[in-house]
């Protein structure tokens, strides 16, 4: 019995290192657009989830180039100036605003 709960207590443990990406939220993302990265690209973040497709920001995103491709778009953007846990939800904003989403949103 005492390996069972053992067992389950790591499981449990385990599970609770899951990738902050499984928790990612656009509406998080586009929070963080509108306060951090609005100024720093000078336009709304329609603009900036319009500038690539759903396939585009994910091949990006799976590249490991998705900071590379912000300072593309915004060349006042500095590398680093996002924490990795903002950077996913970015993403997320990015990828379920794209130009191909048909979903536009208020910022």
């Amino acid at each position: 019995m005492k390996k069972i709960a053992t067992l389950l207590l790591a499981a449990l443990f385990g599970a609770s290192f899951i990738t902050t990406a499984a928790f990612a939220d656009a509406s998080k993302g586009q929070k963080i657009y509108q306060k951090k990265l609005k100024k720093v690209c000078g336009f709304n973040g329609a603009k900036f989830a319009a500038k690539h497709t759903q396939d585009e920001w994910e091949e990006i995103n799976e590249e490991g180039k998705f900071e590379d491709e912000i300072q593309k778009i915004c060349p006042n953007y500095k590398k680093g100036y996002l924490k990795p846990g903002q950077l996913k939800h970015i993403y997320d904003f990015a990828y379920e605003y794209a130009s191909d989403s048909g979903n536009v949103p208020s910022c």
